[in-house]
């Protein structure tokens, strides 16, 4: 093809996920090693015989990972098998040390799900192809510079045989952008389910099969021929470890083809390697087919029944079941019911609060001050959770006129998370009980003799000379008075 018919071609993305869960389990999947790493843990001291690939180690399959994915297929609306199985997936590579991956190959523990995400507005359901249980190898740390520039790469074992479930999708995705948004979605569903833990390192990594196609080879709705498919070469994007980093590698992997294209170069079936700190993508090797693994059943498992596993597995609500369910019982609006659903605990915190109070003003408090407050000091609400009945006590005291709203919001709550004490304690402190009448009145009378100039301004039309008034007051009672009671007062005293 010459480079003036490329330039003339119109191009459409596919791209398709595997997505490498980290289970929440707290001993390794085919043996006793635990998972959870101390903070001052050395080098290949986490494992044993088994996690090794030692000769005569056998593996024993760990139940709770087992659970996991079948909670994870439930929430994919998956089906779920009769049967499942394990297999070798052959392959040398320095972080695996036996050589081959104690996998799942045409028996996985859950296929043929689904999951719908939101991108501007528009709403689209992405395939998943298949999810099933695997061990993960160990890692790399390259020294020196990155996988391409380092001096010398170390290897370290402890990760090897920590439970994975690697969710595979249709190649449904149009665009880098769409990616971002189910791996968001995902983490979320993973979340609520309580097998994954996001904040622990390499607890969610993707690999990426990236195409373009002739855009007249996608139907109306999005669909593509396999013909298609199978005539466009596939790049493999591996590496990625976050949601934006997906997206950031994939729009620079779309510039690269389309300029390859442009230039009349064919593509390269290829894996490359996504080097986050330069932000483009490297070449690491030809892409392997499936033949080359040279699969087969891994003889020290049995087949393992799970017909009857989902019926008896139970999942939480979900997170857009629950957010539909706090837009019908509790009146929110749609932002606020995202906001008070974005965690399972942030959401199961909020209902605990709506128990004692209107739901518009839980609401209010923990979406906007108490969810600022956490974001500002990089805290979770799993840091308060302890605390509720802190924090509705706080409510309390507001509802009731014992303290202001500015103050509770600005002093009180800021001092409950900054030093740890309760409501009352650093009300009686900071001198911040609601100020009555008489002493609000007393105020009044000292702002309007302290400020003739702004009195003369009032009476002369300046409408900002009332508001200056009021924060005269409000500065005198230490944000004690009621700004409404207040500016009724001074409007009162100066007619």
């Amino acid at each position: 093809m010459t480079a003036q018919a490329a330039e003339q071609r119109e191009l459409a993305v596919v791209i398709g996920l595997e997505v490498h869960v980290q289970l929440e389990t707290a001993t390794k999947i085919f043996c006793g090693c635990s998972t959870r790493a101390d903070e001052d843990e050395a080098p290949n001291t986490r494992t044993c015989p088994t996690c090794l690939g030692l000769p005569g180690a056998l593996p024993v399959l760990n139940e709770g990972a087992v659970e996991a994915a079948v909670k994870i297929g439930k929430a994919l609306s998956a089906e779920i098998p009769e049967q499942t199985t394990f297999h070798r997936k052959n392959y040398y590579y320095p972080d695996l040390p036996k050589n081959f991956q104690l996998t799942q190959y045409d028996a996985p523990i859950c296929a043929d799900g689904s999951l719908e995400i939101s991108v501007e507005g528009t709403r689209r359901s992405i395939g998943i192809t298949r999810a099933h249980l695997e061990e993960d190898p160990g890692s790399l740390q390259h020294k020196g510079g990155s996988i391409d520039t380092a001096d010398y790469t170390l290897v370290n074992y402890n990760r090897a045989g920590t439970p994975l479930v690697e969710i595979v999708t249709e190649p449904d995705f149009r665009s880098p952008a769409e990616t971002r948004a189910f791996l968001a979605k995902l983490e979320e569903v993973l979340a609520y389910l309580g097998v994954f833990d996001a904040t622990r390192d390499g607890s969610l990594r993707v690999d990426a099969n990236i195409s373009l196609v002739d855009a007249e080879a996608v139907a109306e709705d999005g669909s593509i021929s396999d013909e298609a498919l199978e005539s466009a070469n596939r790049t493999e994007v591996k590496n990625i470890s976050s949601h934006k980093g997906a997206e950031k590698a994939l729009a620079y992997e779309v510039t690269r083809q389309k300029n390859a294209i442009q230039r009349g170069r064919v593509i390269e079936q290829e894996t490359r390697h996504w080097d986050e700190t330069r932000g483009i993508t490297v070449s690491m090797r030809s892409k392997e087919a499936e033949k080359d693994y040279r699969y087969f059943r891994e003889a020290d498992l049995p087949p393992l029944e799970v017909s009857d596993w989902k019926a008896k597995i139970p999942i939480p609500e979900l997170p857009d079941a629950r957010r539909d369910r706090f837009a019908s019982e509790y009146g929110l609006d749609g932002e606020s019911a995202s906001k008070l659903t974005s965690t399972k605990a942030v959401a199961d915190f909020f209902e605990d609060v709506a128990e004692s109070f209107d739901p518009d003003l839980a609401a209010t408090w923990v979406a906007d001050n108490l969810l600022g407050e956490l974001n500002y000091r990089d805290m979770e609400v799993t840091d308060i959770s302890d605390r509720l009945e802190e924090f509705t006590t706080l409510i309390s005291l507001v509802d009731a006129d014992e303290v202001t709203v500015k103050n509770a919001e600005e002093i009180v709550l800021r001092s409950m998370l900054d030093e740890g004490d309760d409501p009352e304690t650093i009300i009686d402190r900071e001198g911040l009980g609601k100020a009555d009448d008489d002493a609000i009145g007393a105020f009044v009378t000292e702002a309007i003799e302290e400020n003739p100039d702004a009195v003369e301004d009032y009476h002369n039309g300046e409408d900002g000379a009332l508001n200056f008034l009021v924060g005269q007051v409000m500065q005198k009672s230490r944000g004690s008075a009621d700004p409404g009671t207040v500016n009724a007062l001074l409007q009162d005293e100066l007619a």
